[in-house]
């Protein structure tokens, strides 16, 4: 049987933490409506440090450009940046990268019934049945997703 994952493009950074640098932004403490419009408070009394926020383990994580729409479902979209952290063991429902016959794919692990499944959020995608005839690892936790709101790609801004 044979599968076409095609859904990450490349690896972008392999960055150490202390090679990360800090800039600390302003939070609103206040949450802003996504429905009708409320008053605004113009209340910023904290800073924000991105890496502090994305990075839980600084020298196990990573990030990964997909290229693809198998994970549209869960929000994962064409062009984003992923953040990926290796070291620790999925859970059943977390998004994982994952190496499948050779392939990175980036898909929701599903463990159910003793059986382990890569699921796309897509359905047009097939779902992939993990087993011992089958070369696979996964290589990290999916942790956070960036993606533009321009829709042009995250480093292009």
């Amino acid at each position: 049987m044979s599968y076409k994952y095609n859904n990450v493009l490349d690896i972008v950074s392999c960055a150490s933490y202390s090679e990360l640098s800090h800039v600390s932004l302003p939070l609103m403490v206040s949450t802003v409506s996504a429905g009708f419009p409320s008053p605004a408070e113009g209340s910023i009394d904290k800073v924000l440090d991105l890496n502090e926020l994305l990075i839980r383990q600084p020298t196990s994580t990573f990030f990964v450009r997909v290229k693809g729409d198998s994970m549209r479902d869960a929000g994962i979209l064409d062009g984003d940046l992923i953040v990926v952290e290796r070291g620790e063991r999925p859970k059943s429902n977390d998004i994982v990268l994952a190496i499948v016959e050779g392939e990175f794919t980036v898909k929701r692990w599903v463990k159910h019934s003793g059986r382990l499944t890569l699921q796309a959020e897509n359905p047009a995608y097939p779902s992939i049945q993990l087993h011992e005839h089958i070369d696979w690892e996964v290589w990290g936790v999916v942790r956070y997703a960036i993606h533009s709101c321009t829709g042009r790609p995250v480093d292009e801004g």
